[in-house]
């Protein structure tokens, strides 16, 4: 058994071949699983909610930990890097809702499918993307999980169908997903995610009424980190019971800083799309600790204090951490080595991303067509444009 742990947490250890190593104690000392117990979701049209008490395993916690630590400190590094003018364009960070990330992901399996709209690091890594790939997409490098061509909001892993810019038009797209399952009968679940400023898309609503009338394996869920760009959702929603909107759809609403609330909630979704009982509509309640997106400061529409108190009292991190270290599934030294591990990860991507060179010239159309054909218009290509300029 205790071999067995070792070489899991060796695993999540090494995704950047480090490994945390536990000073002075051994893998015998710390409880291998404890019972936690967690908020209860808000339910609509379910006549049963998720369980609230529930367990996990110390190799659960270790890796959730890293993980949300690893996405903290990519977006950390990604602000930094916007500020000296190495990012470009756009770029919305997902710090302080890491719990959303990793709570879903470990609510289904990596064979199921997600898609979502353009706050996308996070998602792009728990679906197997690595931080190298993503800081290098940043920097528009061909390094970068897209070529270099995507940036900060278009990202693409396997069964992953992209940060989208448009907004809202991911849902539609995701319930397409849900029907190609349906279709297939794969057992497999399709996840949209969406934020509180889309939720009020007329496209949404539409898609919300063809997967009920289909019984899509569709989750929908509506990350409400209670601004939508500079907008409250007071001021913006008449309702903000957004998961009671799918009306004939069951919902649930989530605390969204949790973890272990997420994952309960997500696999009791899965559970009853893959029972063919339809789509669910998901409200997790989080929180952005950065503005919108670089451009915006984050602190004109609400207060400095007002992020301080959610980082005191709800941070994602912190809760799981507090948890393992009460329940002594884990040590602070051992922890902080995850830390250490995680902050050098980062480094050497960014070392990477800042030194890779940027795509050559020469595919700047490749990928618009199937075949690679260069892209004419009336008979003109740019590399024609181009030699007739020289």
């Amino acid at each position: 058994m205790l071999t067995n742990i070792s070489n899991v947490l060796r695993a999540c250890a090494q995704r950047n071949g480090s490994v945390a190593l536990v000073s002075a104690r051994t893998y015998a000392d710390f409880t291998t699983e404890a019972s936690f117990e967690i908020k209860k979701c808000d339910i609509h049209k379910f006549e049963e909610a998720p369980a609230t008490e529930v367990v996990m395993t110390r190799d659960e916690g270790l890796k959730y930990y890293r993980v949300m630590q690893t996405i903290r400190r990519m977006e950390l590094k990604a602000d930094q890097l916007y500020k000296q003018k190495i990012i470009r364009g756009f770029c919305h960070l997902y710090d302080g809702q890491e719990a959303c990330a990793v709570g879903i992901e470990a609510g289904i399996n990596l064979s199921d499918h997600l898609i979502t709209a353009y706050r996308a690091h996070g998602y792009t890594y728990t679906r197997g993307g690595t931080v190298k790939q993503i800081m290098s997409e940043l920097t528009g490098r061909k390094g970068g999980i897209a070529k270099g061509k995507g940036g900060s909001m278009h990202m693409y892993t396997k069964n992953f169908y992209g940060g989208n810019g448009i907004v809202g038009a991911q849902v539609p797209l995701g319930a397409g997903v849900a029907l190609a399952c349906q279709y297939l009968e794969n057992n497999q679940v399709s996840v949209s995610l969406y934020g509180d400023g889309a939720a009020n898309q007329g496209q949404i609503f539409e898609t919300y009424n063809m997967a009920a009338l289909w019984k899509l394996p569709a989750i929908f869920i509506c990350e409400n980190n209670r601004y939508g760009m500079g907008t409250s959702v007071e001021r913006s929603a008449a309702s903000t019971d957004y998961y009671k909107r799918g009306d004939y759809i069951p919902g649930l609403r989530v605390d969204g800083m949790d973890v272990l609330c997420v994952r309960e909630a997500t696999k009791f979704a899965a559970d009853h799309c893959r029972a063919g009982k339809g789509p669910v509509l998901m409200e997790l309640q989080t929180y952005r600790y950065h503005g919108h997106s670089m451009s915006d400061p984050g602190v004109s529409y609400r207060t400095r204090e007002e992020i301080q108190e959610v980082r005191g009292k709800s941070d994602p991190i912190s809760l799981l951490k507090d948890r393992m270290l009460n329940n002594n599934m884990a040590s602070i030294e051992e922890l902080k080595e995850i830390d250490v591990s995680v902050r050098k990860e980062i480094e050497d991507a960014a070392q990477f991303a800042t030194t890779d060179p940027e795509p050559p010239l020469e595919e700047l159309c490749n990928h618009i067509f199937h075949d690679n054909s260069p892209m004419e218009v009336r008979g003109v290509n740019p590399w024609t444009k181009l030699k007739s300029v020289s």
